[in-house]
């Protein structure tokens, strides 16, 4: 089982179909080249093959790179869907949908609280603060 994610931590999905059979150095190339990242920063960087059957998840890991692979017996992953894009940002519990076999499209998200740095509270005197 892939071990938990920390939350610091970014994940890119590759959108286009990955040859699995390449490894550490054919998959950093990929992350500069097509996605536009750094492999050597700690982010998440997902592949995926043409059929959908199979995931490989690289990672720079303080002194080395991990390549996490999983191969389904059975059935296909459901990936993420965006236009004109070679890769999408996806958060941790997206991640575990589809390695759980989830499929994106039926999955209806709901309104969550985000931390104190994403909301905004008007100033004591502006004419949206209230008094509670």
């Amino acid at each position: 089982m892939l071990t938990p994610v920390a939350s610091p931590v970014r994940i890119f999905f590759c959108l286009q179909p990955t040859d699995m059979r390449l490894s550490f150095t054919g998959l950093t190339g990929l992350v500069r080249s097509y996605m536009g990242g750094d492999p050597l920063s700690g982010n998440m960087f997902v592949f995926r093959n043409r059929r959908g059957d199979r995931l490989k998840i690289l990672v720079w890991d303080r002194d080395g790179f991990v390549l996490w692979y999983k191969q389904l017996q059975r059935g296909t992953f459901r990936f993420p869907v965006a236009a004109c894009q070679q890769s999408v940002e996806i958060d941790r519990s997206t991640l575990m949908l589809i390695l759980d076999g989830i499929d994106l499209q039926s999955v209806r998200r709901l309104k969550r609280y985000h931390g104190a740095e994403s909301v905004r509270l008007p100033a004591a005197g502006s004419a949206g603060a209230r008094a509670l």
